[in-house]
Formats: structure tokens, sequence, C-alpha cells
């Protein structure tokens, strides 16, 4: 007890001598922002030998990088290796180099890069160009399907193969066609000006149809004819299928004799990913006419499949999704699923045991088919005394909590998952029992959740502001361990967080929700300025979810569903008749809020272990979700 006393009191010591410079620090990182050479120099003085020196000789150096020298450079990456600044350093150093062509430095440097860079890939690749051009293109050559801009470094890459001809006038409408896909008209023209002169799709045309396709459609203008004619009358329809695959599918239907067989695969795989999103009857039957799906448009397909109960189906699309797909949790699960409804049990189970294993969403709905039940691993580890003077004394964990405290949270975070980023589950577990007595709740977590063999779920699951909690969850009737699974996945338990939504707060309220739920509160003199606080943000939370739970059919779930992304939503995501609550969960069209429920849901499987409770499985809660009945559904009031 003795040895972990001392190591706080060195910790607070060093806390104590870092504040007294804390104006300096943050007016050295103002005078880097706003460029001011001099005033940086002047704030350096005072930080040699100080424990955030290396941000203040980060920043003097950045600020002159194009006039070190290489040895200066390199001295600074010898002396700081234990914080993530070099490795910005070298990124931004190398990107320089690349800019100046000096390979033979940039080859050097470029193996000891840690963070991935596209810019970085690019310009090693111009590198490796000079002396195995065969080589270099070949792996340039992936990068051109990228529907997104790429950064210049990359266009030397192109211009070579375009000049290798090892990109086809094919191979650039392909690019074009991703582009459009995801509304990128700019960069679709600028692409199709590598084509031959007159071929290129008409930019104003492009961006007419992207504001209004069913104009351009009902018109009926296009030209068959040409390639560009083709793709714009293609992009129409996927633009409109957008809001109304039905209306699009209609004027499909009366153009497609003038497309090809393969073009018309490809827009019924659209219409039907779009449809299949939107939860549209009929939808499998547009599949059928699509051919050479992506693993997006398959994973849509087998969605559509599990609503409707086709089990095959199911298990067609996801033997059709590319290796990597298919091993996702999700579909290693579905697989199984599929396989035990059409008799294979053997295989099923085979594929449910290796899932179990994991703790998430899937892995705890694959034990429960097994017959297991879930419970939280025995922690084999809790770090003592001296543990905890051992990792106390690490550098980059003693800069990140100076960093936090300063309340520089991004810069704490990179630097805290840096310093960890090679340490074994003990060191891990110590870590986070570090964080967490700090009250650094989300460091815990995250922490924590790294570990692979060795664990510790009260680290994982944190239950902080119990007190608070047990108040609202009491008086509101709610499950207390569905209610922690929420804000772990909202905040991580961060009071101040703030989402770039603008929601805040441990229960993320969104200022006009909680400006409503203030009012049902009768809260007159309430202000938006204390949303942050912890026992106005939880009762305002927690009734607001209650709200919703009791206009959903007391469905956690659905709750869950409208929490994230409002209750019109989560009610128009209903199916036509009763489905179990994970095919719900799975169908969900937004990614975020399809992830958001599974780990709520699962969070309150491992809560309910760890607040000692009764269990109840994971099945339980996710229940059956009742048909859409619109006569005898209540309204939800003025939610907002």
């Amino acid at each position: 007890m003795r040895k972990l006393w001392c190591a706080l009191v060195g910790l607070a010591a060093l806390s104590a001598q870092g504040a007294a410079l804390d104006s300096e620090f943050l007016g050295a990182r103002e005078a880097f922002r706003t460029g001011d050479v001099k005033k940086l120099d002047a704030y350096a003085v005072r930080f040699k030998e100080h424990l955030l020196e290396p941000y203040v000789s980060y920043w003097r150096l950045r600020s002159r990088l194009s006039a070190a020298s290489a040895d200066e450079i390199r001295a600074y990456f010898g002396s700081n290796q234990d914080t993530p600044l070099s490795d910005l350093l070298r990124s931004d150093w190398l990107k320089l180099l690349g800019r100046n062509q000096q390979w033979d430095t940039f080859n050097a440097e470029f193996p000891r890069v840690v963070r991935e860079d596209i810019d970085l890939t690019c310009y090693s690749l111009q590198a490796k160009l000079r002396v195995s051009p065969a080589a270099a293109l070949t792996e340039a050559r992936p990068l051109w399907f990228v529907a997104r801009e790429l950064p210049e470094s990359c266009t030397p890459l192109f211009n070579a193969l375009i000049a290798a001809k090892q990109l086809t006038e094919g191979d650039l409408w392909t690019r074009i066609r991703l582009a459009l896909e995801i509304g990128q008209t700019g960069l679709a023209q600028r692409i199709g000006e590598l084509l031959p002169a007159g071929q290129a799709p008409d930019e104003k045309l492009l961006t007419a149809v992207a504001a209004n396709p069913a104009v351009y459609l009902e018109k009926k203008a296009f030209d068959p004819k040409s390639r560009a004619g083709r793709e714009t009358a293609m992009f129409a329809v996927h633009r409109l299928a957008r809001n109304s695959p039905q209306q699009a599918a209609a004027y499909w239907v009366k153009m497609e004799p003038a497309f090809g067989a393969e073009d018309r695969a490809y827009v019924w795989g659209m219409l039907a990913y779009l449809a299949a999103m939107r939860h549209q009857p009929g939808v499998l039957e547009w599949y059928a006419r699509a051919s050479d799906l992506s693993d997006v448009q398959l994973a849509w397909k087998a969605r559509a499949a599990l609503r409707v109960g086709n089990w095959p189906e199911v298990l067609a699309a996801i033997n059709a999704m590319t290796r990597k797909e298919a091993e996702q949790g999700a579909w290693r699960y579905w697989k199984a699923r599929a396989l035990k409804a059409t008799g294979k049990q053997a295989e099923a189970e085979e594929i449910l045991k290796a899932l179990a294993g994991e703790f998430n969403f899937y892995g705890q709905l694959a034990l429960e088919d097994l017959g297991g039940k879930i419970v939280s691993p025995a922690a084999r580890f809790k770090p003592g005394a001296e543990d905890m003077r051992a990792i106390g004394q690490v550098p980059g964990l003693q800069r990140a909590l100076t960093l936090y405290r300063l309340n520089l949270r991004a810069d704490a975070n990179r630097e805290w998952l840096w310093a960890i980023r090679e340490f074994n589950d003990r060191q891990l577990i110590a870590a986070a029992e570090l964080a967490a007595r700090s009250q650094l709740y989300d460091r815990a977590i995250n922490t924590a959740d790294r570990t692979v063999e060795v664990h510790d779920f009260s680290l994982r699951y944190l239950t902080p502001y119990r007190e608070v909690l047990k108040t609202h969850v009491s008086q509101l009737d709610l499950d207390e361990a569905w209610v922690y699974g929420l804000i772990r996945q909202e905040s991580r338990f961060i009071a101040e967080a703030r989402s770039h939504a603008g929601a805040s707060g441990l229960m993320q309220l969104m200022p006009g929700t909680a400006r409503w739920v203030a009012r049902k509160l009768g809260l007159k003199d309430w202000r938006w300025s204390e949303v942050n606080e912890v026992e106005t943000n939880v009762s305002l939370g927690t009734w607001y979810l209650r709200h919703v739970y009791d206009a959903l059919d007391g469905h956690p779930v659905m709750a869950s569903a409208a929490y994230n992304a409002g209750p019109g939503r989560a009610r128009a995501w209903r199916p036509g008749g009763a489905m179990e609550g994970a095919i719900y969960a799975e169908t969900i069209p937004f990614n975020e809020t399809r992830d958001y429920v599974q780990k709520v849901m699962a969070n309150a499987s491992y809560y309910g272990h760890v607040l000692g409770r009764q269990a109840q499985s994971l099945k339980e809660r996710l229940g059956t979700v009742a048909p859409r009945q619109r006569d005898r559904e209540p309204p939800l009031g003025d939610t907002p």
C-alpha cells in the first residue's frame, strides 16, 4: 500500500510541476497554430527537460521543416520514439521529401512510418517507379478503382498507368461510374477529361440529374448509342432510387431494352440494394435480375432474405461474398443460422462454437444458440502496487494524463494509444486501472477492451455515477443494466462529451430533445449550459429513454434504435409480421444505428452480470418485434 501511495504522490507532484507552466504551454501551442515562430521560441526556453518538452520541440521543428536538416530531424526521432509526435513528424517530412523528389532519403525513412497514409503510399510508389516500374504500376493499379478524390501524389502514378496502356477506356468508365454512385459529379467529369475527345459525360447535365433525376427521366432524352448517354441515364435511375426505388424501377423497366445485359444487371443490383435498405417488398426478385454484386449489395440481399425468412437466399448471399466480408462476425453467425435452418446442423455448430468465444453481440448469440449462458470471465489478474507504480512511470501515459488535465483530449488520446500499443494484457489492465482511478472512464474501458487472453470485465464495464443513475432508473422503472449499456455506447461516461452533431453529456442529448424534455418535466429555468451536469443530463436522458420505450411497445431494441436515430425511424423499420429482435437489429438501414443497437444490447447483457442482477439472456432482451399496426400504435407526441 505504501508503494502505491508513493506512486500516486509522484504523479501528483508531476501534475503540480506541470500546472505551473500550463498557461505557457497553451501559449506555445497557440503560437504554433498562428505561425508566431518568435513567440514559440521564447516559450520553448521554459520547457527544457519538462514532461511536455517533446510537444514544444515538435512545434518548433514543424514550423521550419523545409529549412531543417536531416540530422536535426533524425535527432528528434531518436529522442522521442515514445511519443506519437515522432510518427507525425516523420509523415510530414516524408511528404516534403516526396514533393521534392528526394527519393534516397524518402526510401530510408518510409519503412519506419507507423501511420497508414494514402499520400505516403503514392509517394512510395513514385519512388519505386524509378527502379521497378512494372512492380510499381501493378501495385498502383488498384488505387485507380477508388470512388473518392485521391491526393495529388497519386496523379503521376495514374499518368504512368495510362502511358503504359494499363488503364483502358473501360477502366476510366468504371471509375466514372464509381464516382457517380456516391454523387461525385465533379470527379466523374475530371476523369472524363482523360477519355477521347467528345466522349465524356456532360458536366452540366450530370449536375442537373443529381439535383432532379425524375425530370431528366421523364423527358426520355438520353442517347442509348453513346456510353456517356447510357451512364448518365443509369446515374439518373440510381439517383432517383435513393429516395424512391419503386419509382426508379418503373422508369427503368421502360428504358432497359435499350441497354445491354451487363448494364441491366448492374442497374437491377443498385435498385435491389437501395430497395432492400428501405425494406421494400419483392426485393429478392430484383436481386435475381442482378449479377456481379458488391459485398455491400450482397449484405443487403442477405438482410432482405432474413426479413422474409428465406434461409436458402441468406446462405447464397453470404456464400457469394468475398472471403474478408464473409468472415465478419455478422455473416458467420447468420450463415450458421441459415445452415441450421436448411438441415446442416453439424456445419452450423462448427461455426457457432468458434464464434461463441468472442465477447460481442454475435458471440453472445452463438453462445446462447449452443445452450450456454452469458457470463463475465473471471478476472485472473488484478494489478498490485508494483504494477501500478510501473505503469504510472510510463512517460507516454504521464504526458497523456497531463494533456487530459489541460483538456487537450485529442492530443491526450493519441498519446495514450501510442503508449499502450505494444502492451501485454497485464499492462493493459494496469493502464486501464490507472485511467479508472483518474476518472478517465473512456480510456479505462477502451484499454481494458484490448486484452486478448487475460480480462477484467469490471474495467470493461465500469459503473460510475451509480448513485445518480440508481435514483432515476428506479423512479422510471428502467432496467439499470440497459441504461448503463446505452450510456457506455453513447459517451463512455465522459460527462463533457460532445458529438459532431451537437449531442452533449453522458446520454448525448441533442439541444432540441433536451429542451423538449425539460418542458415536459416543467423545468422552467432550465438552460442548455446545464446539459453536461451529470444529474441534469441523466434526469433528462432517462426520462426521454422511458418515453421512447413506452411509445415503442416497451421493446428495448426498438427503443435503443429510437434513442439513436429517432422514434419515427425506429417505427418505420418495424416489420409487417412478427420478427426476431436480432433480425430487426440486423436489418436497421443505418450502419451507425445498427452497430449502436447491437452494442447497447450486448453491453446490457454484461452489465446485468457485473451489477449482480439475475442474468437475462441476450435473446430474452432482444425478444420479438411485433408487426406494424398503424391503427393501434399510440402517437409519439411532439417529440423533437
